[in-house]
């Protein structure tokens, strides 16, 4: 009988978690497309620009468009501070309708939200290995765009880089970064990430790498294409003489 129990419960179990990943699409390999921008305005300030577009798939079923700017001031060329902003629209459920109450389907029920952040990081070098610390608080208004529902959330994230040149045209890059909630449930989530990089140029480099996206209770693994390109543009808003 206790056998019976037991493989009456391991089945329930195993039942759930399947239904669970079809719902959060967890048994899904997804794709995150990424441009990140310096653009340098003074020999101490510079212009942070990022586009981000994440798919629950493979470049298909949208989960979220990432749009962030900021102000960057180089204390030196180790230590730069950053004051930003970002918007965030995200759709966060996998399936293609979002059962909302009373057997309603509702379709694209999105989540919009405004965020400003306040950043640092800190570089060094230890034998090849370059190491960059980046330290950020983020205050986010979050909204329900169905159900006009909002709310404001305030995070800390800590993230640890390392790379690793190849040659002058490869390198490989790592990465942990972990989140932390300021209100209840500290753990927010923590994302584990590895890259091939290529330098295109001295000003465009591109990473392939893929990263694990853990939270409570769920996993995410995603395929990650970045186009990172540095601009100079001190000469457009340098002072005529």
């Amino acid at each position: 009988m206790k056998k019976v129990v037991t493989a009456l419960v391991l089945l329930t179990s195993i039942l759930s978690t399947n239904a669970q990943s079809e719902l959060t699409g967890e048994d899904e390999l997804g794709s995150w497309f990424m441009y990140f921008g310096t653009n340098k305005i003074a020999d101490k300030w510079s212009i942070h620009t990022e586009a981000q577009f994440r798919y629950y798939e493979m470049a298909t079923n949208f989960n979220q468009t990432l749009l962030r700017t900021g102000l960057n001031y180089h204390i030196n060329p180790n230590a730069i501070a950053t004051l930003g902003y970002g918007f965030i629209d995200t759709d966060p459920t996998f399936t293609e309708y979002d059962e909302i109450s009373n057997n309603n389907l509702v379709q694209n029920n999105s989540i919009s939200e405004h965020r400003i952040f306040e950043q640092f990081i800190l570089k060094n070098k230890v034998w090849e290995f370059k190491f960059e610390h980046r330290y950020r608080l983020e205050q986010r208004f979050v909204q329900n765009n169905f159900t006009g529902e909002s709310n404001t959330l305030h995070r800390a994230r800590y993230r640890i880089q390392m790379t690793l040149p190849l040659t002058d045209i490869f390198f490989l890059n790592f990465y942990d970064e972990i989140f932390i909630n300021l209100q209840d449930n500290a753990f927010g989530q923590n994302r584990a990430y590895a890259a091939l990089g290529v330098n295109v140029t001295e000003d465009l480099s591109m990473q392939f790498g893929y990263l694990k996206n853990h939270f409570t209770g769920a996993n995410f693994d995603r395929l990650q294409i970045g186009v990172f390109y540095n601009t100079d543009l001190r000469g457009i808003f340098k002072k005529k003489k």
